[in-house]
């Protein structure tokens, strides 16, 4: 089989969905323009924009004018947190042990520019410590950071609970939240989460790789930290491709005209797929929360005895993606930051496949994914002296 003929690492990115590319093609072409005043090309570009901007700020309950768009999550992490921090200019950040790189690495940054920055633990289904943010709260803290769904594991974190202690701490601290894994997996209404600034990725949902955007609730005031011509947003100065926006804002059409089912759908795909791990496959762990405390798109399991390195070459053979225990940890065959925090060991992190759907999949495809990797895991135990030695206490 081709490579990514069953593609079940839409944690990174996700397929572009067929009516995106046909939103996006005039804008290649005969509609290229920049937004501008008083000529007809620019002020369409403006009109396109303004269209473009009320279809994300309506999936998240925001106002267009608090739409920013921005050439990717990250940078709209980068852009929101620096900000901030320009604008705070010192004080006391709270993050968790088990957020994304981005929050993580930015976190680092702030230290070196004399913030105090406070890390979470985070349980054994890697929800965070609410009774630690609580003590941690401090009359000089101005910045708690989080990542609505755990890029891992799929746990959800408590985002309410989260605003309710925040906004009891009796001044403003603000709440950044980095929503990529979540954003079209999960209601997610700025207002009633307290949200001030939220991060979101268009290839994450169907839409195009290099563009997505930043929520920035009105009245939130960020240092500048990217500096030039404005063209499309006065936050990521410079031009932005107007294409890649179209195709968002289309791919955030599709997705959220009927959220409910959409959810509904990755969520029958991921248990039926869960279900059938178990059925296949001995001595398995689903790593993270179960049901519904996890995102409808993610499974993460630890495969006893063997590691998941050799189990991703193997199926990628077959033309299967998936990700394994080092992703997102680094390029290299390190364990997994998130599942040692939650209390897997090294063997158990290693040993750990991340299974993340998308809506394009099918229960024939997951079928065809568990049969090769029950083959797969069958052959690398045969192998394994750690599989062999606990056979023979077994018996």
């Amino acid at each position: 089989m081709k490579p990514g003929s069953i593609y079940l690492d839409n944690c990174v990115s996700s397929p572009m969905a067929p009516e995106v590319l046909d939103a996006m093609l005039p804008y290649f072409s005969e509609k290229f323009w920049f937004p501008g005043s008083f000529i007809s090309t620019g002020e369409s570009t403006n009109d396109a924009l303004a269209g473009f901007s009320q279809i994300v700020a309506k999936s998240m309950g925001a106002t267009p004018e608090e739409i920013h768009f921005t050439s990717g999550g990250t940078l709209a992490n980068n852009i929101a947190i620096k900000g901030l921090a320009a604008s705070l200019k010192r004080g006391h950040v709270i993050v968790s042990v088990v957020d994304y790189p981005d929050l993580l690495t930015n976190a680092a940054w702030l230290e070196k520019q004399g913030f105090e920055v406070s890390y979470l633990s985070a349980d054994s289904k890697a929800r965070i410590d609410l009774d630690q943010l609580k003590a941690e709260l401090r009359p000089d803290t101005v910045l708690f950071m989080t990542t609505a769904v755990n890029h891992v594991v799929g746990t959800i974190q408590p985002l309410k609970e989260i605003h309710d202690i925040l906004a009891g701490a009796g001044h403003k601290i603000y709440f950044h939240v980095d929503a990529g894994q979540a954003y079209g997996k999960m209601p997610l209404d700025v207002n009633d989460y307290g949200i001030d600034t939220m991060s979101v990725s268009a290839h994450k949902i169907h839409g195009p790789q290099g563009i997505g955007a930043l929520y920035l609730r009105k009245g939130t005031k960020l240092g500048q930290i990217i500096h030039g011509v404005k063209r499309v947003d006065g936050l990521q100065t410079g031009g932005l491709s107007i294409a890649l926006i179209a195709g968002f804002a289309k791919a955030v059409e599709l997705g959220f005209a009927d959220l409910d089912g959409s959810i509904k759908q990755l969520r029958e795909l991921s248990d039926y797929l869960l279900t059938r791990l178990k059925e296949k496959i001995e001595y398995i762990e689903l790593n993270g929360a179960e049901g519904m405390g996890r995102a409808p798109h993610n499974i993460n399991i630890s495969i006893d005895y063997i590691e998941g390195e050799a189990i991703t070459m193997m199926l990628d053979m077959h033309g299967i993606t998936v990700a394994t225990g080092s992703a997102c940890a680094s390029q290299g065959l390190k364990a997994n930051y998130v599942l040692m925090a939650i209390g897997k060991n090294h063997v158990q992190s290693h040993g750990s496949m991340k299974f993340t759907i998308n809506r394009y999949n099918t229960k024939a495809e997951l079928d065809f994914a568990v049969e090769k990797l029950a083959e797969i895991t069958a052959e690398l135990r045969k192998r394994s002296p750690l599989y062999n030695a606990f056979k023979k206490q077994e018996t």
